[in-house]
């Protein structure tokens, strides 16, 4: 049987990306403790516009942990408090009657807020258009087995291609780093066959295109590997320098 309690929300207002916006506070009265995290929002945004009242706008679509969408900075987290799990699998049961709970955007000036919780992320779509492909023909599908890829580098491939593009690691790091969704996306098909080719041009062009799109530099402070709901593994950032240096020492004049 569920518990019902109320809460305190102060949540950031923001018209446009033009306008400063701030703080405001919102009460969250009679929610159960088996909601999500989304549908104490709804709540709250149900109770907005029966007043009139412009509500809450935040990103969601799946609702399932797949999608990446729902982009929150609770209480000082991405995601809020738990780990391994984005806000949509995040459920009132993780807060107390009678808290105060701070929700903000991601803060970084590669993801300008559209409006109030909801941030333009296409920087990650222009990066991914930049070189996160296979483009070259790899010939018809080929039976199960007919390219054998040891079972550690399949893992390490299907691990890194878990991220979900949220946002979450740049918007943990103290300096705004894309750096472990980048690898992440480079990873998944430098380890696999049918990346080869491109491998080096791939790492290159990425790696260009997430430093015009003003992401910082990463300093190895870990925080975007704690904080990363699909738990990808800082080794993916090292293997991206390894992809990136060898492209630039010995593989640059091909690419021009």
């Amino acid at each position: 049987m569920s518990k019902h309690m109320n809460l305190t929300i102060k949540v950031w207002r923001q018209k446009n990306v033009q306008d400063k916006g701030g703080f405001k506070t919102y009460k969250a009265d009679n929610i159960a403790d088996d909601m999500s995290f989304l549908e104490m929002l709804d709540v709250v945004n149900e109770g907005l516009t029966k007043k009139g009242e412009d509500p809450i706008h935040f990103d969601h679509d799946c609702r399932e942990g797949i999608c990446g969408m729902c982009s929150l900075y609770i209480n000082g987290r991405p995601h809020g408090p738990k780990t391994a799990i984005t806000t949509c699998q995040l459920h009132m049961r993780s807060f107390n009657d009678g808290e105060t709970i701070t929700i903000e955007p991601w803060r970084s000036g590669a993801f300008p807020v559209i409006k109030d919780l909801a941030v333009d992320r296409t920087a990650f779509d222009r990066i991914q258009q930049a070189g996160g492909y296979v483009s070259v023909n790899t010939g018809g599908i080929p039976d199960a087995n007919e390219i054998p890829v040891p079972k550690p580098i399949a893992d390490e491939a299907f691990n890194s291609a878990t991220c979900i593009g949220c946002g979450a690691c740049v918007a943990a790091c103290k300096n705004g780093s894309a750096m472990l969704f980048v690898s992440a996306k480079i990873s998944q098909m430098a380890l696999l066959p049918q990346g080869q080719q491109e491998r080096y041009q791939r790492a290159q062009a990425m790696v260009n295109q997430m430093d015009t799109e003003g992401f910082g530099s990463c300093t190895n402070t870990g925080a975007c590997e704690v904080e990363c709901p699909k738990e990808i593994s800082l080794t993916n950032i090292a293997r991206m320098n390894r992809e990136y240096f060898t492209a630039k020492f010995f593989k640059e004049e091909e690419m021009h």
